[in-house]
């Protein structure tokens, strides 16, 4: 469905992830992992074809991203960026219904079905009797839950979320991951998700890339790759690894 073959990322003469090759599958939630500058919204943004590799490929279905048409890769990746003009002059459903644009002929305005999806992704995220409200007067947390909505309404198989976690308490953090999980298990789907809280990516994915910030990085089930060692080479800190029955935590020492 999606991987990447011998992907190598650079920015400013930097290598970010070196012949990096991943087979993305159905039904996966994976968490790209690393420090401040390692590389993961880069990643993130070529998985999405918005910024070119250095070397290798990126493919979706078995075509290369590049020679899929922008509409036409839209219907099949939704992307959750890390910031959103919160100055947006515009209702939370009239931001929400921006998820069904892709599924719009040219000249086609969205439909009474449109506006019950998105009434419905709404109500997934909480904000339900937000449809009215102004986005820029929203909280930053309820900002970012209406962008989540966004990306729900949009119904793309796969979804590419750069910290959807972004502005949010502890409740709705666990709720959104919660409810992307879930999403992930549908048919056909999978979610590749940004994440800096290593202990939600181990609650709730099921695979990992860890990028290291000189190239490295390590790729797997995530049982298999946080481990106390790789991760304290990842964040360049010592940590504790404390046990709850069959969870692992990692807390800095």
């Amino acid at each position: 469905m999606f991987e990447t073959s011998r992907l190598t990322l650079t920015v400013a003469n930097r290598t970010l992830c070196r012949d990096l090759s991943v087979r993305f599958a159905p039904g996966e939630n994976w968490m790209i992992l690393g420090a401040n500058g390692s590389g993961k919204t880069t990643l993130l943004h070529a998985l999405a074809g918005l910024h070119p590799p250095a070397g290798g490929e990126i493919r979706l279905d078995d075509r290369p991203l590049s020679d899929i048409p922008h509409r036409q890769r839209a219907q099949r990746i939704g992307v959750l960026l890390q910031d959103y003009d919160a100055a947006l002059p515009a209702s939370v459903l009239e931001v929400v219904l921006t998820g069904r644009h892709p599924h719009l002929g040219r000249w086609q305005w969205e439909d009474e079905s449109d506006r019950c999806i998105a009434e419905d992704a709404l109500a997934a995220v909480e904000l339900t009797g937000f449809a009215t409200r102004s986005f820029p007067t929203l909280s930053g947390g309820e900002r970012r839950r209406a962008e989540i909505a966004a990306l729900l309404a949009q119904d793309a198989p796969l979804c590419l979320l750069d910290e959807p976690t972004n502005h949010l308490d502890l409740q709705h953090q666990v709720r959104v991951l919660e409810r992307l999980s879930v999403r992930a298990r549908r048919p056909g789907h999978l979610n590749v998700i940004v994440l800096h809280d290593v202990n939600l990516a181990s609650r709730f994915g099921t695979h990992g890339i860890l990028l290291f910030g000189d190239g490295d990085s390590l790729h797997g089930p995530l049982p298999k790759i946080l481990r106390r060692d790789t991760l304290e080479r990842l964040y360049r800190c010592r940590l504790r690894e404390l046990r709850d029955g069959n969870r692992v935590i990692f807390l800095p020492d």
